[in-house]
């Protein structure tokens, strides 16, 4: 069995695989060593891989390293796609794990993955699976908390799903600002990769996924566990036999 986990800026996320199907999922708001021991207790785990761009537990990683055998995200780390990206050491692990699914599921197509989470970030393999790089823009709610961490009056207002255009009151104005430009800045930075690949899969995952979808053009909605996939697909790369 394997245990992929997620160590997100909100959440985190763990999931056990048997092969290809995931049989155990469960989020955590705050997640610990003893949270870890419960899955081992559930099932035989042999391998382990942790994506993170919080800081996380070091007992963590000391008891996946003692009791699995670990995938590290390293310069070892074998990769399913050939990396155009000036800087990999400085991606974030969940990054590399969206692609490398979107390897997995789409060979030889160009891919544009759309992770809407804390941030938004823009991942491209092209069709000669080449790992070009993307883009990272605030998600929803970092734009809702920096308009009312940064100025003296706005208020701090719940993501809601909205229709309109014209705000009529402060909290309207807001919603219909960040809701409204986020979709506008997706559904743009989709067109202007399709005025450059004219064959193009477009994948959007993330939490605000469901949220935005409706109003996103030519996306296909990815599986709800779409890096944790491509985390699995990482250590069944990567495993010593």
């Amino acid at each position: 069995m394997n245990l992929v986990i997620d160590i997100g800026n909100s959440f985190s996320k763990v999931g056990v695989f048997d092969k290809n199907i995931l049989i155990k999922y469960k989020e955590f708001k705050i997640f610990s060593v003893h949270d870890i021991k419960t899955f081992f207790s559930y099932t035989k785990i042999t391998n382990s891989i942790i994506s993170n761009v919080s800081n996380p537990d070091k007992k963590v990683f000391d008891f996946l390293n003692m009791n699995s055998n670990l995938v590290l995200f390293d310069s070892q780390l074998k990769l399913p796609f050939k990396n155009k990206y000036y800087s990999l050491e400085t991606i974030g692990n969940d990054r590399i794990a969206l692609v490398s699914q979107a390897s997995n599921l789409y060979p030889n197509k160009n891919v544009l993955i759309i992770d809407l989470g804390s941030c938004i970030t823009y991942d491209f393999l092209n069709e000669k699976n080449e790992y070009l790089g993307g883009g990272i823009s605030p998600g929803l709610n970092m734009k809702l908390k920096a308009l009312n961490d940064q100025t003296a009056k706005l208020p701090l207002v719940k993501k809601t799903k909205i229709e309109y255009l014209i705000g009529k009151s402060t909290e309207c104005s807001i919603l219909s600002g960040v809701v409204n430009g986020t979709r506008g800045e997706i559904n743009f930075i989709i067109e202007e990769y399709k005025k450059r690949y004219k064959k193009i899969v477009i994948i959007l995952t993330g939490g605000d996924s469901k949220f935005l979808f409706n109003h996103i053009k030519n996306g296909i909605l990815a599986e709800p566990k779409f890096l944790l996939s491509g985390l699995n697909f990482l250590i069944d790369l990567n495993k010593k036999e």
